[in-house]
């Protein structure tokens, strides 16, 4: 594919078309030989060796695993990112590329925005006269808090980019379909431990004491009530509880009790505030129960924030790939994702990839998901017209456009920690 980008148009789906069973063939070799947070080694090092083998020059991110790559020189500098790493669950298809890893599988689709971004570097490659550099990040550990996102950002791995593009696959939606969205995409995703202490003592007594499992139903009760009113609701701001313990005996007032559950908040400056107002409300609903309160906020990741003129490019691109019938609004999702650091940054998108083929869809992080594999080349084809859409646009401009948003709210590192 010698030749320019004006000429690309016509020439990409040949390209990939032309290279379909060869990017399956890496899709299912990604999803055969999963691996978790920070242990891609050998996902890493089959990235690296196709690329090289390309004649790029690929870099490992200080983390060990990870990697980024630039396509073409000199600005502008576009980003194309793809998450590598897979989750801690057993893959449940009766398929011949099964995970062979027990109790791993890429049920998220991280193999497909991989193989995406891939054979978008690798289609870039084949161009004579790039209007500019693609970098191409593979980032590890997108699956964990505060996410993988954070060492790509401290690494600099963005340092001089104009804006960067993402794929997330959408079982929601048919295959050859493309879903955009402006502004919140996805939602901040934080968790909050809530543990009660008291003195314990007999339910037939209640009054000697602190009757921690009230507390703890007034806690499960107001709280989510509470913040409706504290919070604009077109915030997004939510608040659900997926665990709570206490005692063992029906006549014994417990001494301990725990409430675990998560925060989502789709608006970003309402996310910095989050903490501070769910630690007041758990002590004024628990202040005349007497009990003693102790609060583990851990911050997860922020929404992920769609910047309109980014959109607009991927929608020119979309556009040409898959028409205006095939386009989709995307509903916002209160999921997390941790593209959204990236907008520390720089202005970022992100778009939906529809990979339902047929019959019930198959739903993001369960044992059974899987893809329609014709979404690699529809995501390789709008990744690279995505791509070359920016270069021309932010052709005469070096760095972050004006007006990226600044750094708030840093999370706090806990390795392991998944949403």
């Amino acid at each position: 594919m010698t030749r320019g980008p004006e000429e690309l148009a016509a020439g990409l789906d040949a390209w990939v078309a032309g290279r379909a069973d060869s990017l399956v063939g890496v899709r299912r070799h990604l999803h055969m030989h999963p691996e978790l947070a920070f242990a891609e080694v050998e996902t890493t090092a089959f990235l690296e060796q196709r690329l090289t083998e390309a004649g790029l020059a690929p870099r490992r991110l200080p983390t060990g695993t990870g990697l980024v790559v630039e396509v073409g020189s000199g600005p502008p500098t576009v980003v194309l990112r793809a998450d590598i790493d897979a989750l801690p669950l057993a893959d449940l298809k009766d398929v011949p590329y099964a995970s062979t890893r027990e109790g791993m599988c890429h049920a998220c689709g991280h193999d497909v925005h991989t193989t995406a971004v891939l054979g978008a570097a690798l289609a870039l490659a084949d161009l004579d006269d790039l209007p500019g550099t693609v970098r191409c990040v593979f980032q590890p550990a997108e699956e964990t808090v505060p996410g993988g996102a954070t060492h790509v950002v401290a690494a600099g791995a963005l340092e001089g980019a104009s804006r960067a593009f993402a794929l997330h696959c959408d079982p929601a939606i048919p295959v050859g379909t493309v879903g955009l969205r402006t502004g919140s995409i996805t939602a901040a995703c934080d968790r909050v431990d809530v543990t009660l202490t008291g003195p314990g003592g007999h339910t037939a007594r209640p009054q000697l004491t602190v009757d921690l499992v009230d507390a703890l139903g007034r806690l499960i009760t107001d709280l989510p009530g509470l913040l409706s009113r504290q919070v604009d609701p077109r915030a997004g701001f939510s608040l659900v509880w997926g665990a709570v313990n206490a005692g063992v005996a029906a006549n014994a007032i417990p001494q301990r009790g725990t409430l675990r559950g998560t925060v989502r908040v789709l608006d970003r400056d309402e996310w910095k505030g989050a903490e501070a107002l769910l630690r007041r409300l758990v002590e004024q609903v628990a202040a005349p129960t007497g009990a003693q309160v102790d609060v583990d906020y851990v911050p997860g990741v922020p929404p992920v924030v769609n910047d309109p003129r980014a959109v607009a490019l991927l929608r020119a691109a979309a556009l040409q790939t898959v028409g205006a019938e095939n386009l989709r609004q995307s509903p916002q999702s209160m999921g997390g994702e941790d593209f959204g650091w990236y907008a520390d940054v720089l202005p970022i998108a992100l778009a939906r990839l529809g990979t339902h083929g047929g019959g019930a869809p198959l739903d993001l992080h369960r044992g059974t998901f899987d893809v329609d594999e014709r979404a690699i080349g529809v995501g390789v084809r709008l990744l690279v017209r995505t791509a070359l859409q920016a270069l021309t646009a932010d052709a005469g401009t070096s760095g972050p456009s004006a007006g990226a948003p600044p750094a708030a709210h840093p999370a706090r590192p806990r390795s392991g920690e998944r949403r």
